[in-house]
């Protein structure tokens, strides 16, 4: 019972991003998928099984700088490839939207279509790519300055699944389709969490090591800053592809 009352939450929790910021910046978020096991019955173990060792369900969400979860789509296999999952979220009646003249930061496994921009194909990615050397062409700094933006979303997931160890791993002890809503409750409840003011699940994003726990007013005025510094990214990475398209 508390678990479907947290998710009638889901609409006032897990809402679309907020489109209040200047017009020059078209980025509202970044999508990605994780994977958080699943246990299923032995006829439909082979759709589950993906990339790791285990079942796993394929969950999408789109985050905001915030990190906060503006839409999740779980329970697709785990075996299901992200565009698949994206191509059913578009399509759905109460799915994911992407407002006139916005987007979403991708990975290169959703593909470059209307609103969704991935990175360029064959070109250093990853933040842990680059180390001491140096940007070396245009496609360089956009997929540089793309990864460091697109890095929220890999951190909210973290956040989430270290904060609620269900999602790290476990192995489920339920239906399949409360685990699917155990997800989606585990959502919400950091969306609320993070309503409260930023705590000490919130991974910090200065290389994902562990750092000393900071205080709470602290940690706020680091997100406030680094939103910031992300948005200004996110103008500069749009007005950098465009140029490279015009020339």
């Amino acid at each position: 019972k508390v678990l479907h009352a947290i998710g009638e939450l889901r609409n006032d929790y897990i809402r679309p991003p907020s489109l209040e910021t200047p017009t020059k910046i078209d980025c509202i978020g970044a999508i990605d998928g994780t994977h958080v096991r699943a246990g299923v019955t032995k006829d439909v173990e082979h759709s589950f099984r993906g990339r790791k060792a285990f079942t796993t369900q394929n969950v999408m969400a789109a985050v905001d700088f915030d990190l906060r979860f503006t839409y999740v789509l779980a329970g697709w296999e785990g075996s299901a490839h992200d565009a698949t999952v994206l191509a059913d979220a578009l399509t759905r009646e109460r799915g994911l939207q992407v407002p006139p003249g916005k987007f979403y930061l991708v990975d290169a496994g959703y593909g470059a279509k209307p609103g969704f921009l991935p990175p360029f194909r064959g070109v250093r990615y990853h933040l842990n790519e680059w180390g001491n050397n140096p940007v070396q062409n245009d496609k360089e700094l956009f997929n540089l300055r793309h990864s460091s933006l697109r890095v929220t979303v890999e951190r909210a997931f973290g956040s989430l699944k270290r904060r609620f160890k269900i999602l790290d791993d476990a192995k489920p002890l339920f239906t399949f389709p409360t685990q699917v809503d155990i997800v989606i409750a585990c959502c919400v409840l950091h969306n609320y969490a993070l309503s409260q003011g930023i705590d000490e699940f919130i991974i910090p994003e200065v290389t994902w090591t562990t750092q000393p726990i900071r205080t709470s007013r602290q940690q706020a005025s680091d997100t406030r800053a680094v939103v910031d510094r992300r948005l200004q990214m996110a103008a500069q990475m749009w007005e950098d592809r465009q140029l490279m398209y015009a020339n």
